[in-house]
């Protein structure tokens, strides 16, 4: 082979290995700091994303959620690595795994979405890495079995104020009662609730809701809960504020210890207050049940009444407007309105519904109407007095023209009083 030849076949070679590396496949490394725990203390997690280019994107990370675990990301930052030569790139997160509670803790596999260059700037490329399931256990020390709720902490302290006197009170007197709880190498949210009840004759209590602080220095967290109550002087009466006191496994002695705080004494001057008057359940049940049964009578009586009342009221309701005192009525509002186009079919429709007679023929009636027409269409000076005098005349005729057909009608319906009279 000449030399040439060999020049070419290098550059052959060269050219089929360069693609081949900018074609690697990114890489994940785990690493995890232990498998076992003391619920409330943190083992480290580490996840590491190589890549042989470069990543124009951070990549999506997981959130490794599960049940009675504490999870918190400690750093997230840049690093690279040599492989097979070559430098690559990447990013590696750190994770701080918390049991909350002893047992074991399964975190199924979880993926990273990766997102990296190829073998051209413009060749952009994602990648789904997947982690390797991951098991934790959290383990109580031996000799803190019994503890509950479980605390490990590095120091764990208990300090209490109280605002007032409240071995010298009266009534509407208050007492203002704080205890807070400081603690260090573990989270304040294992801390469980400090001030027990308060059950004293005559002093009625007021919880504040429980505020929580926590901070992290180097990673080392530390935090307090504190809560408050107000104690309300109502009538003579005296007891005591119980002590608070919380059992926890020291982490340096590697011992249980106790965090304490004292109670006092609560004393009020005055007449005690007056016992509420017990509940009679049994009163009470039967005016429940008495209410019970009158309210199924009265929905009886609303079904079994109702409708025929509305049919009745309807009936009545049609009765009326097709009745001759409906058509009189709108007879005479229309002679009140001064409506010459509407009196002529208002009255047509009372002369319908009139049983004895027409009253358009009544010689009252039938002069008021002339004597209106002629006042309406007169050239005449004075023809609007007329007008409305001609109104008025025929309101007159109309009522008398109702009087005497209702006395008609009453004629025609009564029988005589001696039938067998001559």
């Amino acid at each position: 082979m000449t030399r040439f030849a060999r020049l070419l076949a290098c550059l052959a070679l060269l050219l089929l290995v360069a693609p081949a590396a900018a074609q690697e496949a990114p890489r994940l490394k785990v690493d995890l700091s232990a498998t076992e725990a003391i619920p409330g203390q943190a083992v480290s997690l580490r996840l590491t994303v190589l890549v042989p280019s470069f990543m124009p994107k951070p990549p999506v990370w997981p959130t490794f959620e599960a049940p009675n675990l504490w999870v918190r990301v400690a750093s997230t930052g840049p690093t690279s690595e040599t492989v097979g030569g070559e430098t690559w790139s990447g990013v590696t997160r750190r994770y701080l795994l918390s049991p909350m509670v002893p047992g074991t803790i399964a975190l199924a596999p979880s993926q990273i979405l990766v997102t990296y260059a190829g073998a051209t700037p413009a060749d952009v490329r994602n990648a789904a890495l997947t982690t390797d399931p991951v098991s934790l256990v959290g383990v109580v020390p031996a000799g803190a079995e019994d503890l509950d709720p479980f605390i490990a902490a590095e120091e764990l302290t208990l300090k209490e104020t109280v605002e007032g006197t409240p071995d010298a009170m009266r009534p509407g007197d208050s007492v203002v009662r704080t205890v807070t709880a400081q603690i260090r190498g573990t989270s304040p949210m294992f801390l469980p609730r400090l001030l027990p009840p308060t059950d004293i004759r005559g002093v009625r209590t007021y919880p504040d809701e429980p505020v929580l602080a926590e901070s992290s220095d180097r990673g080392k967290i530390s935090g307090t809960r504190t809560e408050r109550v107000t104690l309300l002087a109502e009538g003579g009466g005296e007891g005591e504020a119980p002590a608070v006191s919380i059992r926890w496994y020291d982490l340096g002695r590697k011992a249980v210890a106790t965090a304490e705080a004292e109670g006092f004494a609560v004393h009020v001057d005055g007449p005690p207050v007056a016992d509420d008057e017990p509940v009679d359940w049994r009163a009470m049940a039967l005016i429940a049940g008495a209410a019970a049964v009158l309210a199924a009578i009265v929905a009886f009586a609303v079904r079994r009444i109702v409708p025929p009342v509305r049919r009745a009221a309807a009936a009545r309701i049609a009765a009326w407007r097709a009745s001759e005192g409906q058509a009189h009525h709108a007879l005479m509002r229309t002679v009140r309105a001064r409506d010459h186009a509407a009196l002529r079919p208002a009255l047509d429709l009372w002369a319908e519904r009139t049983a004895a007679g027409d009253p358009r023929h009544d010689p009252d009636v039938a002069a008021a109407l002339a004597a209106l027409g002629a006042a309406r269409y007169s050239d005449e000076a004075g023809a609007a007095s007329g007008e409305e005098e001609g109104w008025q005349r025929l309101a007159a005729a109309l009522a008398g023209a109702r009087r005497t057909t209702n006395s008609r009608h009453r004629d025609a319906v009564l029988p005589p009083l001696n039938p067998g009279a001559p």
